[in-house]
């Protein structure tokens, strides 16, 4: 297959494509793979949230700190980060189908023994194991949709796997909320087991091998992109908990972060076969579409990550019911795939990404005029159009990202992808969380101000010391939830200027030509 390999997204009415397109792997039942593999996508998605709503009772069973017990998710996402640039090389080297079957029945294990666990290092090394394992999850998966689909159909293909990507985040506290009330908080690992088990069984039946090449392997580019990643999240993760700057140990997280990333750079320029080949990065349509997806990322988990706390804490919504009022997100962004598949061969594409810019931008001032007074109308509507625009930005973005990259780097080019969502949702929820508490304090300083003895609405002369002292707490409760609801609309308007200050660069994607030639078929 030439450089050019497919057409995912014409600019505009074009001839139809030449009946020799076909996909690169030849399957029999690409139904069912498809469901195995969104299946083991959706579990590894599911796992980076559906955890966080169980912490407390977790804290309680394994007899940890609140400190110590957030090492259940720094460790899962630490091995996340190290681990999903080498699933590229692993696939090229072994064969994806071989990496793709390891990585299911190790984050199965795995699963089953973050269930099992009885104290925090246990728990601790079974979430790293789930992290390394659940790593190549999501990069695989989409290669897979990308190899058994013709070109044609690779915008359809696409869909699919976004809607696994953009569900788990949404559904994952409801889901997780319900198996630790109603059930155990150990369930929240155990219901992967027989997921876990279907998706080995439809990969082993159904999936062809993929073509393997003998590289060698670049241990110096691994060794300081994972010691950049690694203390990168690890500095993002523990900022807010220490200070961030104030403290010795976020400077030495974030020297080591800079120095490795710098040696990395440095040596990716110069060594022969680098760990991640810059040639990925001289396709315009690939370098765009990690930019964006960066962005997609930063905003999409940033906003996830603000509303379960606003609508709990603040207006005392049950985890349930939480989960319900933001689940028609999901309805938005299943209604754009279907209206995308429609307008494939009839728009330009980046018409329909810049369509979904701005209907991200209008979810957002939707956001901005949230208060405590209102029902849940807003709350859903402004889900509906965020969900609509997720859909309208990743579906497309995730097609004509490669839609010029050679078929030889798509496993490189996948693991790149993901990790760039990652690496934007770990920065946009570390960034939203920081300034949600210091604009809060800040808030309510600036709030606490006008409220003196002399003000014309406060007036305690003669009321009982301790009914005064009652009245003023109940005050200063009601001024810090207004601090912290403004702090989360500032939250909200920063969001939005990202997302405007994004769209122009929608100029730089260029629509894919269409390629003649047929795609090799690789036998099973």
């Amino acid at each position: 297959m030439s450089a050019t390999t497919a057409d995912k997204t014409p600019a505009a009415p074009a001839a139809p494509p030449p009946a020799t397109s076909a996909p690169t792997l030849r399957v029999s039942h690409r139904g069912i793979l498809t469901v195995c593999a969104m299946t083991a996508t959706l579990m590894q998605i599911l796992d980076s949230t559906i955890a966080n709503v169980a912490l407390p009772y977790m804290q309680g069973s394994l007899n940890t700190t609140t400190d110590q017990v957030t090492w259940v998710l720094t460790s899962y996402i630490i091995a996340t980060a190290v681990m999903t640039p080498l699933s590229g090389w692993l696939a090229t080297r072994f064969g994806r189908k071989r990496v793709f079957l390891v990585s299911i029945v190790g984050f199965t294990i795995a699963s089953a023994m973050c269930g099992l666990a009885q104290s925090l290092p246990q728990m601790v090394l079974a979430r790293l194991l789930q992290g390394l394992c659940g790593a190549a999850l999501i990069p695989m998966s989409q290669a897979v949709l990308l190899d058994i689909n013709t070109p044609q159909t690779h915008a359809n293909a696409m869909s699919i796997w976004v809607m696994g990507v953009t569900l788990g985040p949404i559904i994952g506290p409801a889901l997780g909320g319900w198996l630790t009330e109603d059930y155990n908080w150990r369930w929240v690992f155990f219901i992967n087991v027989p997921f876990g088990i279907l998706s080995v069984l439809g990969v082993l039946a159904y999936m062809a091998e993929t073509p393997v090449r003998r590289l060698r392997f670049d241990f110096f580019g691994f060794a300081t992109l994972s010691l950049a990643l690694g203390a990168f999240q690890l500095m993002l993760d523990r900022g807010q908990l220490k200070d961030w700057f104030n403290a010795t140990e976020i400077w030495i997280e974030g020297g080591l972060a800079a120095a490795a990333a710098y040696l990395f750079v440095v040596h990716s320029l110069t060594a022969e076969e680098p760990f991640i080949s810059p040639r990925l990065f001289r396709d315009r349509n690939f370098l765009t579409g990690n930019v964006f997806i960066f962005v997609v990322g930063v905003v999409l988990f940033a906003t996830l990550a603000l509303l379960p706390p606003l609508l709990q804490g603040l207006m005392n919504y049950p985890v349930i019911t939480t989960g319900l009022v933001t689940a028609p997100r999901g309805i938005g962004t299943l209604i754009a795939m279907l209206v995308f598949a429609r307008l494939l061969s009839r728009v330009d594409v980046r018409l329909v990404i810049a369509g979904g810019f701005a209907l991200t931008a209008l979810s957002l001032v939707q956001m901005m005029a949230f208060d405590l007074q209102m029902d849940r109308t807003l709350v859903i509507w402004s889900g509906i159009f965020q969900g609509l625009g997720t859909g309208f930005i990743y579906v497309p973005l995730a097609a004509i990202t490669f839609a010029t990259l050679p078929v030889a780097l798509r496993n490189e080019g996948t693991a790149v992808f993901s990790l760039l969502r990652n690496v934007g949702s770990s920065i946009g929820i570390s960034v939203v969380v920081t300034l949600l508490t210091r604009n809060t304090q800040i808030m309510h300083a600036s709030l606490a101000e006008h409220i003196t003895p002399f003000g014309e609405r406060l007036h305690l002369e003669g009321v009982p010391a301790a009914v005064a002292g009652r009245a003023l707490a109940l005050l200063d409760a009601q001024l810090g939830v207004q601090a912290s609801l403004v702090a989360y609309l500032n939250d909200f308007k920063l969001m939005l200027l990202l997302t405007l200050g994004t769209m122009p660069l929608i100029l730089l994607l260029r629509p894919a030509r269409r390629s003649a030639a047929p795609a090799p078929v690789v036998a099973e």
